[in-house]
């Protein structure tokens, strides 16, 4: 495959550089690099949401008919690539990213003219409701039921892990509609605004001290039929369809490559042992190699699919979940060796989380800011989107194994 640039896509990329020099100011920068969650949250998640939303790229996989920006496989690449290596904030996913296609696939006429606009326009803030307790990658197993009443939908069940419920305003639901015959087959898509009534979020606090997830009680809330994706009981064609872009629907070597460059840098100022720079130790540099050819391994993974889809090629469901396994182990990966690196420097963050010693500059510089609420962080990645074991089976099953 010729993955060389045309000239065209380098002028693309020369058009999102300058746009970043714009329009990613300082403010916005620092704001980015203090976060240490999945998703960049509060004022600074609407801002940059904002600004993107202006300038028609707030939705890079969207096509124009829909209010994208139409752009090419390539196209996406570059942007995602420029916005990680700049280091720009992770707006929330599960509107855009996931309910967004979703209801573009299998929703009605109706349903796209209301939701998309507001999706983009941010009017409407998602999260996801698949995961339950007892029901974690064996998503099937789900126990929410939803039974029809009229033009309604009863729903009673809970469901947990709910990224950014408490900022949001809508959720999209799996359901049980169905319980005889196999499991996968009684399981509906449903959309719902979080402010009907007997809907309940409890806040879930994570160890690096974010309040990112949460858990969702539903008592006997009457959700419209009219919010229905698709068919009663296609709900797992749906949902399999939605994981793909969960899991692989995107470019990661931006944001990988900029945390290894925050690594190096870390060890250029870091005294080892001897009192010279960690950097200096062939020991470490020689670890941090091995991450940077793991980062460029992803990188032309993601390449070799972005020329796939320019081909015509499908999303391949094998793919997605080999970058999936792959990004998230490397993000558990630069994340502790950077914390290696800080030694007990990367605790700086943690006090001035707590309101310790909040006007002092911080023990180890700005990189001291965040490591360990990053580190305690990704500890989660090989699990939510499907855990690691679920993707090494879709992985086997697709060689067929």
């Amino acid at each position: 495959m010729d993955m060389t640039p045309t000239a065209d896509d380098l002028a693309f990329e020369s058009e999102v550089r300058a746009f970043l020099a714009e329009k990613f100011t300082p403010d916005l920068r620092e704001g980015a690099a203090r976060q240490a969650g999945v998703f960049a949250e509060g004022e600074l998640a609407r801002t940059w949401h904002r600004i993107l939303h202006e300038k028609g790229w707030i939705a890079p996989t969207w096509p124009r008919e829909h209010g994208g920006p139409g752009w090419t496989p390539m196209q996406r690449y570059i942007y995602e690539r420029e916005c990680g290596l700049a280091g720009t904030p992770s707006l929330p996913a599960m509107g855009i990213a996931l309910c967004g296609p979703v209801i573009m696939a299998f929703g009605s006429e109706a349903q796209k003219a209301f939701f998309l606009p507001k999706m983009l326009s941010g009017e409407h803030y998602w999260c996801q409701g698949f995961s339950e307790p007892g029901s974690g990658s064996d998503l099937a197993s789900l126990r929410t039921r939803a039974v029809r009443d009229g033009d309604h939908y009863v729903v009673n069940g809970s469901k947990i892990w709910t990224t950014h419920a408490h900022e949001a305003n809508w959720i999209f639901l799996l359901v049980r509609t169905r319980a005889e015959g196999p499991k996968q087959a009684g399981i509906s898509f449903l959309l719902a605004p979080l402010d009907l009534p007997g809907i309940t979020i409890t806040p879930i606090l994570s160890m690096s001290g974010e309040h990112e997830v949460n858990q969702v009680f539903l008592d006997n809330v009457r959700v419209p039929a009219e919010y229905l994706v698709g068919e009663e009981n296609q709900g797992w064609e749906i949902a399999k369809y939605l994981l793909t872009f969960e899991r692989g629907g995107g470019s990661s070597a931006g944001r990988l490559n900029a945390q290894l460059a925050r690594l190096k840098q870390v060890a250029k100022e870091q005294p080892g042992e001897d009192g010279a720079p960690l950097w200096d130790d062939p020991r470490f540099r020689e670890r941090v190699m091995r991450l940077e050819t793991e980062v460029m391994a992803i990188d032309w993974t993601e390449r070799r699919q972005i020329a796939s889809l320019a081909a015509g090629a499908v999303t391949n469901g094998a793919t997605a979940s080999i970058l999936k396994l792959s990004v998230s182990e490397m993000l558990q990966k630069l994340a502790q060796l950077t914390s290696e690196a800080l030694g007990s420097d990367a605790l700086a963050d943690q006090r001035h989380a707590l309101g310790l010693h909040a006007n002092e500059a911080p023990i180890g510089g700005e990189h001291a800011l965040t490591p360990t609420a990053r580190y305690l962080n990704t500890r989660a990645a090989t699990i939510f989107g499907g855990s690691s074991e679920i993707q090494r089976g879709i992985i086997a099953k697709s060689l067929g194994l």
